[in-house]
């Protein structure tokens, strides 16, 4: 308590001079002190509270209203009680968080009801502007508001009295996520939307994301930025439980404990599925076109990893994928379809799998003289000969971000030549050019394999 005692000091020799300086007539009644400035003016000439009033700033309207009339309590934290907030919460500056957070904080230091001066203030609650109480404790020290310090009183302004304390109040609404691996993205404006599909989910969401997860070791979030969602083209959170699911794995696994690979992804259990992981080096992908761009921020329940790209549960077969694009208006992938029925494959990719398949278009079945005619008339076990030539042999899940230049065999027995660089895919007959890959339509994902659709067919050698 020796700031409270120091701050005592100055006021009973201010209050003295005072008296000294007023006295007028001949009984030396003092003038009573009457306050000049607002409780916005207060802070402004408090060196100890420049965070609070750049946080203020940011809202015109708090502004105009405590500098306003009215009867206003105000608990100011200082400069030193805003950094430790900062660090609690995993950011770097104030301007990271989120506005409408921010907003909830400060409101929660302002009662606006009654001037309570020190000599008022008691153990019990108090109603803060948020909507929200707080509890005000005491001991041998002091006072306390949720659980920060008072360490000064008593600064009367013309609309109220503000009292500094050593701590940021955060609402009790909000104070369970501090230090939890939603802490990271609930307190930084650029994972607004992954917090927006949090707080529209089924309530169980964040109960299992503040909790230590179902085994009891701890939780890993790959959290998605907002331009992580933009890039998937998610702009509708509602409901989304599936997919936040999908982002978060039941243990604590930091970078240096994800598993390496080559040549094709290792699954990973989600709660909400698998995802599929490509580690051979080069950094880290998951389904082919997510990169964890930001690892091992950690939490009091797991691991934050960030990502550049929204992971979405696949929901389709390679079989329905493809049915789909052929119903659609335009038709795609049609003539692959007739290939298949025509080979006796229509099933082939309705089963597990997994399947990897580079998958012609259209005007690539066209291209080599394979309309839907030449493709009835040709016999079965050679329509089938050329679909085998697309189709990886190894049993895998292989993403673009697991090819490398070289071979690879394929459910035909011959090799296909890889050239990531080019995006090419050279058929065993040699054709030239080779077969380009779609960038655009890489990795799509299939509940049994993934496809990467080729503007050329690929043909097999002749034997």
């Amino acid at each position: 308590m020796k700031t409270l005692t120091a701050t005592k000091k100055l006021v009973v020799l201010f209050l003295a001079t005072m008296f000294v300086l007023s006295c007028s007539d001949d009984d030396n009644d003092p003038i009573p002190f009457v306050p000049t400035d607002s409780i916005v003016e207060i802070a402004q000439d408090t060196p100890q509270l420049t965070s609070l009033v750049d946080a203020l700033t940011k809202y015109p309207d708090l502004v105009s209203t405590l500098s306003g009339d009215g009867t206003f309590t105000v608990f100011a934290p200082t400069n030193d009680a805003f950094d430790a907030l900062l660090t609690a919460i995993g950011q770097d500056d104030i301007d990271d968080i989120p506005e409408s957070v921010l907003r909830n904080v400060l409101e929660f230091h302002v009662h606006a009801s009654a001037a309570i001066t020190s000599g008022q203030v008691s153990p019990g609650t108090l109603p803060m502007v948020n909507g929200e109480s707080a509890t005000i404790t005491s001991d041998s020290n002091g006072l306390y508001v949720e659980g920060a310090q008072i360490v000064a009183v008593d600064a009367l302004a013309t609309n109220g009295v503000v009292h500094l304390i050593d701590g940021v109040m955060v609402p009790p609404s909000i104070a369970p996520i501090v230090g939890t691996i939603v802490a990271p993205a609930y307190f930084n404006k650029d994972f607004t939307t992954l917090i927006a599909a949090v707080e529209n989910a089924n309530a169980d969401i964040l109960s299992v994301l503040l909790g230590n997860g179902p085994s009891g070791n701890g939780l890993t979030l790959f959290a998605p930025t907002n331009a992580a969602f933009e890039a998937a083209g998610v702009t509708d959170v509602n409901g989304a439980d599936a997919v936040l699911t999908y982002h978060v794995i039941d243990a604590t696994v930091r970078a240096a404990d994800l598993p390496t690979t080559a040549g094709s992804a290792t699954p990973v259990t989600t709660i909400g599925g698998d995802v599929y992981l490509t580690n051979a080096g080069s950094g880290v992908a998951l389904n082919g076109t997510t990169n964890v761009v930001l690892t091992d921020i950690e939490g009091s329940n797991g691991v934050v990893h960030v990502i550049d790209r929204v992971l979405l549960p696949p929901t389709q077969t390679i079989n329905e994928i493809v049915a789909e694009f052929a119903g659609g208006n335009p038709g795609e992938f049609t003539l692959l379809a007739t290939a298949l029925q025509r080979a006796g494959l229509g099933d082939t990719f309705g089963t597990a799998g997994p399947f990897t398949v580079f998958a012609p278009t259209d005007a690539a079945f066209l291209a080599a003289g394979l309309d839907a005619d030449a493709i009835n008339s040709t016999d079965p076990t050679a329509v089938a000969g050329i679909l085998t030539h697309h189709v990886v042999k190894a049993s895998a899940y292989v993403f673009s971000s697991d090819l490398v230049d070289g071979d690879v065999e394929m459910l035909n027995n011959q090799n296909v030549g890889i050239n990531v660089s080019a995006l090419t895919v050279q058929d065993a007959a040699g054709s030239n050019p080779p077969a380009g890959l779609v960038p655009s339509l890489l990795n799509v994902h299939a509940t049994n394999g993934v496809v990467h659709v080729i503007d050329k067919v690929l043909l097999p050698a002749a034997q």
